[in-house]
């Protein structure tokens, strides 16, 4: 049976300006809110949009993400009719396939696409976070007649980091700047295209002359080729968070502004997550905690301001942690003072350390020494 809507995710990138936090695993499969990863979002997306025909391209350190989302289950993903296909690279008669960019991962995996032969065709990225429902964008992406449909939000100051779109009154595309260092709006792309299935696979066509990436390529050749190009002005909470700036925001919303990402709303929009199976946190009767997330399956004494906490971490009697996002399985032993850090996965911090910074500072078992002799 012919399928009228399947997902492409985008999930090979390397996400190289968030340093050590993806240096040994993909964007996608970074930790967030001490209980999920970054990927949770745009599955339970698809899942809560009733799409159940998903192909994820990988590239970059794909392990721990294939590992981690196995057959899909978690995201009532696990469907004979469907279901999740990952799409690795791959050596082809003309040699190793590598991806030179968005456009150019879906083109090398448009086999998958064929074979399900759907009317539309949604391109997402697997390292966002926000909540969407993308029906209503596909149905007015049908009654427009339109070619291609962008998902836009109002970027605000940092507009110049995305892809600017100009809209008319009927939120037909104007005109499309990927990055400009002046934004003639702060309409911006989220990265979220519906497609019909023949029109992308004529643009792909393109890729073999250098178009290898949908903002800065294909949305602009197509503007000068007079296709139907719609913008879908989505009004939720989005955020890129491709920095570790971004990244250690968006976490801090969710103590700060929680009503923005609404995770507590989750009987009719759920954000599916892996279970880790672990017994509830236990706070300690000398901690003093205030303003801070607390996963499952931590131990914490001392005192915490404006953390987040993710499942297995131990911290230890004296300590003072503020401002500062824990990944999982951390141990901070007694006496340690901590302020603005991210703190990786299985860090070990010895007792008594100081490690206070001025900027968002990413520690693991790798430099958390060095910087601490640095700030003596």
């Amino acid at each position: 049976m012919r399928k009228k809507v399947i997902a492409m995710v985008l999930v090979g990138g390397r996400g190289s300006r968030l340093e050590h936090i993806t240096k040994h695993t993909a964007k996608p499969a970074v930790s967030f809110g001490g209980k999920y990863r970054l990927i949770d979002f745009v599955l339970s997306n698809i899942t809560n949009s009733g799409i159940d025909s998903v192909g994820l391209i990988t590239q970059y350190e794909p392990h721990d993400l294939m590992k981690y989302i196995q057959h899909g289950a978690t995201w009532d993903l696990d469907v004979n009719d469907g279901g999740i296909t990952f799409l690795t690279p791959y050596t082809a008669y003309d040699g190793d396939v590598w991806q030179k960019g968005t456009a150019h991962a879906i083109m090398q995996h448009f086999k998958y696409i064929e074979q399900l032969n759907p009317e539309h065709v949604v391109i997402l990225g697997g390292d966002h976070v926000y909540k969407m429902d993308y029906q209503p964008m596909i149905e007015e992406h049908i009654k427009n007649q339109a070619d291609i449909t962008i998902a836009t939000f109002k970027a605000g100051d940092d507009a110049s980091r995305f892809g600017i779109l100009e809209l008319d009154e009927e939120n037909r595309v104007l005109s499309f700047e990927e990055k400009p260092e002046h934004p003639k709006s702060d309409l911006a792309s989220m990265g979220v295209y519906v497609f019909k299935k023949d029109i992308l696979s004529a643009l792909l066509s393109h890729t073999d002359d250098g178009l290898f990436d949908f903002g800065k390529d294909i949305i602009p050749f197509a503007l000068t080729h007079s296709l139907e190009i719609y913008g879908y002005r989505f009004d939720g909470y989005f955020r890129d968070v491709g920095t570790i700036k971004s990244l250690f925001e968006a976490n801090m919303d969710l103590i700060d502004n929680p009503a923005l990402l609404k995770l507590n709303q989750f009987k009719d929009f759920p954000v599916y997550t892996k279970s880790s199976n672990l017994p509830p946190h236990h706070i300690s009767n000398d901690a003093n905690v205030k303003y801070t997330m607390i996963a499952d399956g931590c131990l914490i004494s001392g005192t915490l301001d404006h953390c987040i906490i993710s499942s297995g971490t131990v911290i230890k009697r004296g300590c003072t942690i503020k401002n500062t996002i824990i990944f999982g399985n951390v141990t901070i032993n007694k006496g340690c003072v901590i302020e603005n850090a991210i703190i990786m996965d299985d860090t070990v911090i010895l007792e008594n350390a100081i490690l206070q910074f001025d900027e968002i500072t990413v520690l693991n078992n790798e430099n958390v020494w060095r910087l601490g002799e640095s700030n003596e």
